[in-house]
């Protein structure tokens, strides 16, 4: 398994969840990992990305209240979310640029 993608469940409106995405090590030290989100009848959207560097890039709906990160030394990156909304349900996928890897999804639910 190239991505495993782990950490989703079922939690109500503000609280938080951490998402965590274990990469084969001859992909996380060369790639560019990003986290998605497919909600039900909607399209994928980048959620947050995260370079080689550790430099972080936010889709402006969860700016100030999700966090990527990288640890180099377990090869996995998470997302840590915060101040959760019913509007963040939806299956969560990572994605590494190099060689074009996907994660099985991980479903969040976030009740109101």
């Amino acid at each position: 398994v190239q991505l495993q993608a782990s950490g989703g469940g079922l939690v109500r409106a503000g609280y938080s969840l951490r998402l965590s995405c274990a990469a084969h090590v001859s992909i996380f030290s060369r790639s560019v990992i990003a986290w998605y989100r497919q909600a039900p009848g909607k399209e994928r959207e980048l959620v947050a990305t995260i370079s080689t560097g550790s430099n972080t890039d936010y889709a402006d709906s969860v700016k100030g209240r999700f966090t990527i990160s990288r640890d180099n030394t377990k090869n996995t990156v998470y997302l840590q979310m915060n101040s959760l909304k019913p509007e963040d349900t939806a299956v969560y996928y990572c994605f590494a640029r190099w060689g074009s890897y996907w994660g099985q999804g991980t479903q969040v639910t976030v009740s109101s």
